[in-house]
């Protein structure tokens, strides 16, 4: 809560909050429910969960993270997707050519974006390059990402539609057609999500720890003193974690029958 959601005032770049970097497995994200949201390593049934490396991918194919400030309402229920919120921030994917560190914040130019319903609920997921990248200044809107990057869109669509389907679960799907929007469009959605955002941390949540040190207004605004005492009681790292799950190595192959355009 406590990165600010832009930049600076011009709003032409967003922060993004690395979780997953490239080429990795463990699926990391952002602990809504502990104080200062640190980011853990998701469990589910009792087990680290890793991703399964579907065929032709491994892991994550970009970097990816979320941005700071939003919140995806789960009372809303958007008009255009006919689903509510999944309760998260926005989910953003870096293309850029550098493989990002955990935790790392990146300033992003956003480029489109795509519609997911991930069983029931609306998952807008972001695609964005870090403004520092070699591509950056030739990529303004989702058509150059398809011209100058072609495949990469529909790998993506590709990979968020199947990559569950190893552990049992179906395919993910897309409202619009599974169509990626365009700049302005994600702009919109980031607008709006902040939006709800703000109105999240002006009143009381039962499930989403708001603690933060810059949020005046907030009713979860804590001193830094009392933020340094929750760093301070978390255990040292060390080492870099436990292994992958060997389980989840092997290629997976998953049949492919939806042909969709790419972006309109």
């Amino acid at each position: 809560h406590d990165i600010p959601l832009y930049t600076d005032d011009s709003k032409n770049y967003c922060n993004m909050i690395v979780e997953i970097p490239r080429w990795t497995n463990a699926k990391m994200e952002i602990c809504k429910e502990e104080p200062l949201n640190p980011i853990k390593q998701d469990v589910k049934k009792g087990k680290l969960r890793f991703v399964n490396n579907v065929f032709p991918y491994h892991g994550y194919i970009w970097n990816y993270g979320a941005l700071p400030q939003t919140w995806e309402d789960p009372n809303h229920v958007d008009s255009g997707t006919g689903a509510a919120g999944d309760d998260d921030p926005l989910d953003a994917v870096e293309i850029g050519s550098a493989v990002a560190t955990r935790g790392e914040v990146k300033q992003v130019k956003i480029l489109g974006v795509i519609a997911m319903i991930d069983e029931g609920e609306t998952d807008w997921k972001l695609v964005c390059i870090d403004r520092n990248d070699p591509m950056a200044d030739s990529l303004s809107d989702i058509q150059d990402v398809e011209a100058k990057m072609p495949g990469i869109l529909e790998a993506t669509r590709d990979w968020f539609r199947i990559y569950k389907v190893p552990t049992g679960k179906p395919m993910n799907e897309f409202a619009y057609k599974g169509e990626w929007k365009n700049r302005d469009f994600a702009n919109n959605v980031i607008n709006e999500t902040h939006g709800y955002w703000n109105a999240l941390m002006s009143g009381q949540n039962a499930k989403i720890n708001c603690s933060n040190t810059t949020v005046t207004s907030s009713k979860s605004n804590i001193s830094v003193d009392e933020a340094s005492g929750v760093l301070g009681s978390q255990p040292d790292k060390s080492g870099d974690g436990p292994p992958v799950d060997a389980s989840t190595q092997d290629h997976c192959f998953v049949s492919r029958t939806v042909p969709e355009k790419v972006c309109h």
